[in-house]
């Protein structure tokens, strides 16, 4: 099944038969990713007046309740109520859910006792191209980045240099396959966020972050079309699965 979608004024041709998930799910069963030093995710039957609503136990249906922090177990959503006192809702803040995206894959630069992904790696990535989304793939890039428990490691993070310059370059939307955009420890400065989204000025309301996704090693850096789908929370975050489809030639 193919579909033409016009881009200004580019009609662009994508089989979305073929999506590419680059999204990590929740999954107690096997080892989850997980950030931030909170408890493992739970998926777990409702249990009232000491019975268990399962299909195992008799019932009629299963009745899972879910316990998971988005920022910490599944691939998520934010916009900039993340970081604000005001409340904000990515839910309400994104309208629209299909972009022109381009993957790149980043060797992080060791600065000053860090990992990081720097301004010009990604000039060198972006060039001139204009696009609404960036996906980054940082290196080395292996399975265990959907199982990895990223708390207290310092892991891989976006200068705030990078950060300015995607805002400049209007990127809309940037997704990552790190826990943060951010150093894991920084006093609370969080230079990536608030660059990114402008918060000393007129504050961008209609961008995202996407944090712990994945990027399968077969697909290519190049352009995309991205499908942003994320789960309808009222809150600064949210689960989400960003797929990609591959555009033709």
């Amino acid at each position: 099944m193919k579909a033409i979608v016009e881009y200004n004024s580019r009609k662009i041709t994508v089989n979305i038969s073929k999506p590419i998930d680059i999204s990590i799910p929740v999954n107690p069963k096997k080892q989850n990713v997980n950030a931030w030093y909170t408890k493992a995710p739970e998926i777990s039957a409702e249990t009232q007046e000491g019975y268990e609503i399962s299909v195992a136990n008799g019932a009629v249906v299963n009745f899972n309740n879910i316990h998971f922090n988005p920022h910490s177990h599944i691939t998520h959503t934010e916009c900039v109520g993340h970081i604000t006192k005001e409340v904000h809702s990515v839910n309400k803040n994104l309208k629209y859910f299909i972009f022109l995206a381009e993957v790149v894959t980043i060797a992080p630069l060791f600065h000053n006792g860090d990992f990081l992904i720097g301004v010009k790696q990604l000039k060198t990535a972006l060039k001139n191209k204009k696009r609404d989304a960036i996906v980054i793939r940082t290196l080395p890039n292996l399975e265990d980045k959907k199982s990895t428990d990223y708390s207290n490691t310092n892991p891989t993070y976006l200068s705030e240099k990078a950060a300015v310059y995607l805002r400049e370059k209007g990127i809309k939307h940037l997704l990552i396959d790190l826990p943060s955009v951010d150093k894991e420890k920084d006093d609370g400065r969080l230079l990536s966020h608030n660059a990114f989204w402008n918060t000393a000025g007129k504050v961008r309301m209609d961008a995202t972050i996407t944090e712990l996704i994945y990027v399968p090693n077969e697909v290519e850096d190049g352009e995309y079309l991205l499908n942003l789908m994320i789960a309808p929370f009222e809150n600064d975050a949210t689960p989400s699965k960003p797929v990609l489809y591959e555009i033709e030639k």
